[in-house]
């Protein structure tokens, strides 16, 4: 294959459209190729000079839009010596909307600057009809074969006083996935035009099978706040949907009547949002939508502040305020940049601050002269920021491909029949390793817990992972946190059959027990109810008996507490043991017994002492009353006068 000068090309004239139809506009369907005529209509109703748009859709597929505006002037270029109207419809970069900087051209706002507009309409269409009422005259003009065929100008009569164009397109198939423009997307296009252009009147009709035209007619009195309601479908907003205008004046950093309107409100289901420049939709938002949001946000911002809204710790972003927005704006820029040629998003850097600041000091004085409607907006902004820093401490389980990773301290049995096997969390590493050594290999798990576990009673449960010791133990059950009312499943991958929590037999100790106990009921009630969760009861005590005689060996006895202490001595008393031959040792903890100790007191099935741990149905919601007084962070002042009545119930080992 060669390359030379012979292999470059050029396209001319409308070839480039024809060539790649996508670099000019949505092949989806021709939507986009009659919107540009219809563009063109609302411009004139912008700049001031027409009153009424008319679309017609007709069976063979073709569209026509009318309007009474200036008409489309026909004479001659000045310099190019080619009818105005043609230069339009058949060249790219042409048209009376280049001139801005001064915003004396013939459209100061309006639909865009590529300068390919309503030329791809032609270069895309079998056929091209327009028709021009101007300076008294009609005069009609044909482009055919996607502007490669072009007519000439007749003048077909008198129009007297009337003015406007009447244009009738009929989209070529070849270049478009669909057809026919979607009437539904027509529809949304032509209200928006209503909305966006009081005292406009809009009108569609729809050619049926009998030859008859179905008409649709839009014009709305409240502007942007009516279109906003009806996009809620009737839903109240949280306060008043809010609604303004402004526009730069002759002293200003902008152009005089650059600036925006909008309409914007909180409602509880989302009811979506539009924004606009120079009545062109900008599906795809762009920069005067951040402007809009910038200027809402401050504006909220400042009004939390003044009233010392914001709870200690949380701080307000964009998002906050916004995220639940729903918003009509309508920007008039002079000379707007947008991205792609069919116009979905604004790139004009300048409309960031020209929409804020027209936006921010009137929301700021309606907040501050309605505060209760502006505390519900904030109310709402500082839930959303609330959860949002929620689901940002939200801890995942750690793991490796994507299983979860045991605790390297666990030390796991080799059962996993869990009709057999048991995990005992143990207080402290002492203990642990002594546990370890106590242990029945086969069917005893240890786990040992450093210090003491975070009280769960009131944490998300998607920060519970953030505490070591808690994501320890989850993963070591193989069960998530969950709720009461969890199906059976979520214990499906249980990995043991008891679930044994072994504390010291003093104060701390009995602390540490009733975290776990608040862990397991509050974040893992399932286990409960199914009778997995036990406690082991070590002694606080050891008493040593000497031998006496040959028929009276040594003995040894564990004793739980002051009480047991006492009945063993009473008894040794009675078989003729003086108390001073008693040795008494009392325990620290549970690292300070040996192996066999552990084993014969809490570990071996024969001898020790296990509670299981239940809720009675008909006790269930006194017991999490009773945890909420405990163990809840604001129960402070209830759990002081609790303990000053029932604290001559307790037997303190201090």
């Amino acid at each position: 294959m060669t390359y030379n000068e012979s292999s470059f090309r050029v396209l001319k004239g409308l070839e480039p459209v024809r060539s790649r139809p996508g670099m000019y506009t949505r092949t989806d369907s021709p939507a986009h190729i009659v919107q540009e005529v219809i563009d063109n209509a609302a411009d004139e109703a912008l700049a001031g000079h027409a009153k009424r748009i008319h679309v017609a859709a007709f069976r063979d597929g073709s569209i026509s839009v009318t309007d009474d505006g200036r008409g489309i002037p026909v004479g001659l270029h000045p310099t190019e010596n080619v009818p105005v109207v043609v230069l339009a419809y058949t060249v790219l970069h042409a048209g009376g909307k280049f001139d801005k900087t001064s915003g004396a051209s013939a459209y100061a706002f309006s639909g865009g600057l590529h300068g390919v507009g309503v030329a791809v309409t032609t270069a895309l269409s079998t056929r091209v009809e327009v028709e021009v009422r101007r300076d008294g005259r009609i005069t009609q003009v044909t482009f055919s074969d996607g502007g490669r065929e072009v007519g000439d100008l007749v003048d077909t009569g008198p129009c007297g006083k009337q003015t406007g164009t009447r244009v009738r397109v009929w989209p070529d198939s070849k270049y478009f996935d669909a057809p026919r423009a979607p009437l539904a997307e027509l529809e949304r296009l032509l209200r928006s035009k209503a909305v966006l252009l009081p005292g406009i009147a809009v009108t569609l009709d729809v050619e049926q099978a009998d030859g008859q035209f179905a008409r649709t007619e839009w014009q709305y009195r409240d502007g942007l706040t009516g279109y906003l309601k009806e996009m809620a479908g009737g839903v109240e907003p949280l306060a008043p949907v809010f609604a303004g205008e402004r526009y730069a004046g002759q002293d200003e950093d902008f152009a005089p009547g650059e600036g925006a309107a909008w309409a914007f409100a909180w409602f509880d289901g989302y009811a979506g949002s539009e924004s606009y420049v120079n009545l062109i939709p900008t599906v795809a938002g762009g920069t005067h939508e951040s402007g809009l949001r910038g200027g809402v946000f401050e504006a909220v911002k400042a009004f939390v502040e003044h009233h010392a809204l914001l709870p200690r710790g949380v701080k307000l972003q964009q998002e906050d305020v916004c995220g639940k927005m729903s918003f009509l704006l309508s920007a008039r820029i002079l000379d707007p940049q947008f991205q792609g040629q069919v116009k979905e998003k604004l790139n004009s850097r300048e409309a960031v601050k020209l929409v804020s600041t027209r936006v921010t000091p009137i929301f700021e004085a309606w907040l501050n002269q309605n505060v209760e409607q502006g505390k519900a907006i904030a109310e709402l902004a500082i839930r959303q920021a609330q959860s949002r820093l929620r689901d940002a401490q939200k801890v995942e389980k750690k793991k490796s491909s994507g299983v979860a990773v045991l605790p390297g301290k666990l030390s796991d049995c080799e059962s996993e029949d869990i009709a057999d096997n048991e995990i005992y969390l143990v207080e402290g590493d002492s203990a642990g390793g002594s546990a370890k050594l106590a242990r029945n290999r086969e069917t005893q798990a240890i786990l040992p817990l450093r210090g003491k576990v975070q009280n769960a009673w009131e944490i998300d449960p998607d920060r519970l992972f953030a505490n070591a010791e808690i994501h320890d133990v989850a993963v070591a059950l193989g069960v998530d946190p969950h709720a009461p009312e969890a199906p059976d499943s979520v214990l499906a991958n249980l990995r043991y059959g008891k679930v044994v929590i072994m504390a010291d037999a003093d104060v701390d100790g009995s602390h540490i027990q009733t975290l776990l106990l608040t862990l397991f009921l509050r974040h893992f009630p399932r286990l409960v109810d199914s009778g997995h969760v036990f406690v082991a009861l070590p002694p606080l005590y050891r008493v040593d008996v000497p031998a006496s005689g040959k028929k009276r060996p040594a003995r040894r006895f564990y004793c739980l507490d002051e009480r047991e202490l006492a009945a063993v001595r009473d008894r040794m008393e009675k078989e003729g043991i003086k108390p001073e031959a008693l040795e008494v040792g009392r325990f620290k903890g549970l690292g300070e017994m040996n192996p066999d100790q552990l084993k014969e007191t809490a570990m071996d099935p024969a001898t020790r002492r296990v509670l299981p741990v239940s809720v009675e149905s008909e006790a269930l919601v006194a017991t999490r009353e009773l945890f909420d007084l405990l163990m809840g962070k604001g129960e402070a002042s209830s759990r002081r006068a609790w303990m000053e009545a029932k604290g001559n119930l307790v037997e303190a080992d201090l």
